[in-house]
Formats: structure tokens, sequence, C-alpha cells
């Protein structure tokens, strides 16, 4: 038998088959080659394909927005999505009517319950008039709707328990009313198909007797009412006196009432940006950045930061290329909801200080957002001693810009000392409610993580 190959490759001299081969070993042969390029294809396949991911990834950028419960967390994805998809956002508005309508009605109920009891927090009686009772039982269908409100968005009411604790310090208290929860990927559909008169899709809904229309003609007759409760120099007293804590935005509301209670109302964009609905799950949205003519895909992720909502988010750790953390800072006189032994500014302190301890998260982009400046300034204003909840602070000037360059050398000074790797730490003085204004810093942020991306790219 005479085989043929070049002598002047060497592989063909080591890869020819042997003189004296016979049918037996040269099929056991052509098996034993025919796996081995089975296998050296497949790893061709396998690393084509981390490649593709490889370079998916590079074009992808991942950003956790963390923070504890009412930080901000919503409003500043609501300020990326309008900044950077604009059109979905348009599209979007409507559906957030009824949420809206919600967080105006939420207050004007917490004010009249706190009508119900005359005894302010100083020992002192506070003097309701009949007409403030007249009021309350005009405004009394306001209890239904918000039950009819919350059905609509597929919701039921779930209590927070509060335990009081002793402390010579007054701190203002977590909110009275009973907080509730919704799924992001689920609310607009059950608030669509009200709109549309389509109950019977969500059987929820029709069985229980919820309907936008009706809900938006109660709360248009008990318009003037509103105003009228909201403007009165007693009920004024009386939120001021008592320390009454309404959600941030509820001023907001209760002074565009009129506008919010009309019975063709349309949510504009800044209404959106204040309206606080608490979802369950993981919000996650894409957005598109142009980069030098290269659009680059940009996930965002809003988890929940309330305590019993922390677990969520080691899962999301990996690959991530930012963290934009948000400490609400005007909350050093406010207490966590779920637990009110804990000083909400504390809490920030406490969780900014595990994610920059993380491993997971040692090569990651930190992004800090002292958030609501605005009302860390009324608190300020009202006389507010930050020293008093803040021993810390010491003999500090009792004023906005003082307090905030303090916290930005504590909270930076965490991120210095307990990063496992040195890196940079970026914080921005913010109030996510003014558009104009977090429009301006989102492009520094966005400038930012670029930048950091090129660097990590020059060094691999």
């Amino acid at each position: 038998m005479v085989f043929n190959y070049d002598a002047s490759d060497p592989l063909a001299v080591i890869t020819a088959a042997p003189p004296s081969e016979t049918p037996e070993e040269k099929a056991a042969r052509e098996e034993r080659e025919a796996e081995s390029r089975r296998i050296s294809n497949q790893i061709d396949e396998e690393l084509r394909l981390h490649k593709a991911d490889l370079k998916k990834h590079e074009q992808m950028v991942k950003i956790l927005l963390l923070g504890q419960s009412e930080s901000g967390k919503s409003t500043t994805l609501k300020n990326f999505r309008m900044q950077y998809a604009a059109e979905k956002w348009a599209q979007e508005r409507t559906s957030w009517r009824t949420v809206i309508q919600l967080n105006l009605v939420r207050s004007v109920n917490a004010i009249l319950d706190a009508v119900k009891d005359p005894d302010a927090d100083d020992g002192s009686r506070i003097s309701f008039t009949e007409r403030h009772q007249l009021l309350a039982i005009r405004l009394s269908p306001l209890r239904r709707v918000e039950e009819d409100l919350k059905r609509l968005l597929g919701a039921a009411a779930k209590p927070v328990e509060v335990v009081e604790p002793s402390s010579s310090i007054r701190t203002i208290s977590p909110r009275p009313s009973a907080e509730f929860f919704v799924r992001s990927w689920e609310w607009r559909s059950f608030v669509q198909a009200s709109q549309n008169g389509n109950e019977s899709a969500h059987p929820r809904t029709r069985h229980e007797g919820a309907n936008s229309t009706d809900v938006s003609e109660i709360i248009a007759r008990c318009s003037e009412d509103i105003r009228e409760l909201w403007e009165d120099d007693i009920i004024q007293d009386m939120v001021k006196r008592r320390g009454l804590r309404l959600e941030d935005s509820a001023t907001f509301f209760l002074n565009a009432s009129e506008r919010i209670a009309a019975r063709d109302y349309q949510p504009e964009d800044d209404d959106v940006l204040r309206a606080r609905l608490r979802t369950l799950d993981i919000q996650e949205y894409d957005i598109y950045v142009d980069e030098g003519g290269k659009m680059l895909t940009w996930k965002l992720y809003d988890v929940g930061g309330s305590r019993t909502q922390r677990h969520a988010w080691l899962p999301y750790f990996e690959q991530v290329t930012a963290i934009i953390f948000l400490a609400p800072i005007s909350c050093f006189d406010e207490r966590l909801a779920e637990d009110p032994r804990v000083n909400r500014l504390e809490d920030s302190f406490i969780l900014w200080k595990a994610i920059c301890s993380s491993k997971l998260l040692r090569s990651t982009t930190l992004i800090m957002f002292l958030n609501k400046i605005d009302l860390l300034s009324k608190k300020i204003a009202d006389g507010v001693m930050v020293r008093q909840f803040l021993p810390s602070y010491a003999d500090r000037p009792n004023e906005t810009r003082a307090v905030v360059k303090y916290l930005k050398t504590k909270f930076n000074d965490i991120a210095r000392n307990y990063s496992p790797e040195p890196r940079a730490c970026h914080i921005y003085a913010t109030t996510v409610v003014d558009t104009h204004e977090t429009a301006r810093i989102l492009d520094s942020v966005r400038d930012g993580i670029m930048r950091e991306q090129l660097k990590k790219a020059t060094l691999m």
C-alpha cells in the first residue's frame, strides 16, 4: 500500500496514516479525527459566541439605581427616559393620570384624618370650626375614591406596621396611611382597561365597581372643597404644628388641585415626575445614547429600596457599569417606615458603605445623588437644626450649602476608605424633580460613564 503526502509539510508526515493500517484501524482513526474536528468546531463556535457577547456588552451600559425607599430612584429613572426616550415617554404620559389623582386624594384624606383629632403634639388644641367639619363631610366620598383608584391600578392596601421608638428628640413619624404596592408591568394595563371601558379584561376591576370616569367625576365635584380645605389658615397651621408628614410632592399636587381635578385633566411632565407609585418588582428600561454617532444601549434598573426588597439587589450586581446611589439628605430628621428606630440619613450611610465595600462592585463606577436639596432648604428655613439630629455636624452653620458640603465629604470618605481598590466617586447635589437642572446633571453623568468606559477599554 502506497501513501502519497507532501514530504515538505511536517504536519503531513505526522498526520499521515500508518503504512500497515488495517480497515478496522482506519475506521477508528477516522472516527477519532471526526470527533476531534467536532470538538474543535465546538470550541471555535464558543469562542465566536463569547467574542460576540463581549462586543455586545461593550456596546451596552448597565446602570443600577439604588437607595432607600422614597429616595428619588423612580424620579431619576423618569428623567432619564424623558431625556433619552422622549417619544415613548410621551406615549405613556396619559396613563399616569390615575396615579396622580391618587396622590392628590391620599393627601386630602391624610389631612381629613388629622382634622378628626383637635389635640396637637404640644398638648394644645387646634380650634377646628363647623366649616371644617362640613368640609370633612363633603369630602368624605374621597375615602371610597381612594380605594377605587387603588383597584384601578390593580393594587390592594397593605399596611405598614409602625413601632413607636422612645426618644427625647422629636422626629417626623412615618406616614399614617397604609402603603400599597403594584407590579410595574401590570398597573398600566389595569388603567387602560378601565379607560377603554374593557373592565372584563380584569375581573378584579369590574367586580369591585371601580371606573375611571366615575372616579374623575367625583374628584371634579370635590375640587372647590379641596382647594378651600388646603388654603385654610387653620389647616396650614395644623400641618405645620403637628409635623404632619404627607408625600413629598403633596404640596405640589394640592396647590394644583383645581387643574388635576378637572374632568379633562391631562398629566404634564412635572406631574408625572412627582407622582409616587410603589412597585413590588424591578423596573427595567432601555434607553439609547448617541456616543460619537454610535448608538449605545443603556439598561437602567430601578430596584426596590425598602428593607424587605433589598435582598433582590445582589443578582443585579453582575457586570454593572455604574451605580447611581440616591441619598435623600432632607431626611436627616425622619425615620424609616419599616423600622422607626432607624434614622433615614443613617440608613443611607449604612447602605452606601455596604455598596462601596462589595467586591462584586469593585470596578463599578460610583455616582451619588445627594437628593432633595429643595426640601432640605425648606426645613432649614423653617428653623430645623441639623445638629439636633446629626450630632457630628456640631457647630457648623445651619445652612443648606454647609450641610451639603459636610455630607458630601462624609460620603466621599466612605467611598475612599471602604472601596476594595481605588476609584473615582462622583457626587452631585440634586433636586431630581427639577427637570432642567437634572438634565444638565444627567449629561454630566453620561459623559463621566463614557470616559470611564473608554479608560477601561484602553487598559484592556
